[in-house]
């Protein structure tokens, strides 16, 4: 029993280390914001949409794209046209947008992205732009991602915002979720002069990098792979806090649950691939991919002690006290609700329309940790499409912008 107490002890003590190191980082959140130069230098883009039946969607994307103020003959967009059996392909001639066909079977976003760079390096772009096909993209964004490259930056990672916030508690979740990451995550590391986190959409790398360095897409989650590779290089990352894109979050359990154990399965492949390369390095962007890399171990390894407190409580009396547990358990929920409170602020947002999303954010936490523990013993999982169906325009995006 002795033994088991110990083990669980060390667990917890785990558990408070990682929270400290967030606490850190959080912390220069009230650091004055750090901004890139702007400079006047334009660069040649090539915009680039990984797209398998979208057609209900994409126009909307393409749309706000060309209205993008930006000179028009120093970017192009094109739509990889990965085996869509809709009308995706069409919509994209209708609107005069360049496509990449896919001539095979396309399994990941990160290969349908291979196919694309292999297209187009031939030619005269200096950088690409990474969107989802259900964004949707502020005017100003191509101008301030060139602007990151005129500071030097061969990557960029813009703020990723929602289109569909309190359309559901999932969809209010998940934009409080990606509020967290832009304020906490990225913010604060730009803040101290630090490498930020690409985060799956809406982000810039350079042609120079991709040559040089190659793409790698050998897990289900290319976004986390390529910020530690970018880590193993140290080639930093720059977060342009302007550059926004509105995307369209999962309404529904079902889908939230195929979405996140996608990404739970490729954080732990990158785990496996990367951890001990990360090891070997010595630098604060190591340490910060491989503490990201351990969250799903440490998530599922805090919910195994946790119920295992509570069975050798009713094993051995007087071992636990329950109502210490219970109010652990509130002051947990109202942490919760002040750090998505503050993530609200610190965005320059309104509160009402994320109110789902603050209330329900704990049970969006917890649902993750079966979706880990599954995505521990199943590491081969196929791509299944997120239905997107949002028809929403830039111009309506941005006059209910809740700031």
């Amino acid at each position: 029993m002795e033994i088991i107490r110990g083990v669980l002890n060390f667990i917890d003590i785990i558990a408070v280390i990682y929270l400290i190191y967030f606490v850190i980082n959080g912390i220069y959140i009230f650091k004055e914001r750090r901004r890139l130069k702007s400079l006047s230098l334009n660069h040649k883009l090539a915009v680039i949409i990984p797209a398998r039946n979208e057609e209900k969607v994409i126009g909307n994307l393409l749309r706000s794209l060309k209205k993008q103020d930006y000179p028009k003959e120093l970017y192009d967009i094109y739509v990889v046209v990965n085996n869509c059996t809709d009308k995706t392909k069409d919509i994209v001639i209708q609107n005069e947008v360049n496509f990449l066909e896919c001539e095979t079977a396309i399994n990941t976003k990160g290969e349908a992205l291979k196919v694309a760079f292999d297209k187009l390096k031939e030619l005269d772009y200096e950088a690409y732009i990474i969107f989802d096909a259900d964004n949707i993209v502020h005017p100003k964004f191509l101008e301030r991602m060139s602007n990151a490259l005129s500071n030097g930056y061969e990557l960029a990672q813009g703020f990723r915002d929602s289109k569909n916030i309190s359309d559901t508690w999932i969809s209010g979740c998940y934009s409080i979720y990606y509020l967290i990451n832009n304020v906490f995550l990225n913010i604060t590391r730009m803040n101290i002069k630090k490498s930020c986190f690409i985060n799956g959409t809406g982000f810039m790398v350079s042609k120079n990098f991709i040559e040089t360095r190659g793409f790698v897409a050998d897990t289900m989650t290319e976004d986390i792979e390529l910020t530690v590779r970018c880590a193993l290089y140290n080639e930093k990352i720059a977060f342009v806090e302007d550059a926004i894109t509105y995307d369209e979050q999962p309404v529904i359990f079902n889908e939230s649950w195929k979405q996140r154990k996608r990404w739970s399965i490729g954080t732990i492949q990158c785990f496996k691939l990367y951890f001990k390369k990360l090891i070997g390095k010595y630098s604060f962007e190591s340490v910060d991919s491989m503490v990201f890399l351990f969250s799903p171990f440490i998530q599922c390894l805090v919910a195994i002690s946790f119920v295992a407190h509570l069975i050798l409580g009713f094993v051995q009396e007087g071992y636990i006290n329950y109502i210490g547990k219970i109010l652990s358990l509130f002051a947990w929920y109202l942490v919760s609700i002040v750090l998505s409170i503050l993530a609200v602020k610190f965005a320059k947002k309104q509160i009402k329309p994320y109110l789902k999303g603050i209330l329900t954010l704990p049970i969006f936490i917890v649902s993750w940790i079966p979706i880990n523990i599954i995505a521990m013993f199943k590491q081969k999982a196929k791509w299944e499409k997120i239905e997107h169906k949002k028809n929403v325009t830039i111009d309506k995006i941005l006059e209910a912008d809740y700031k």
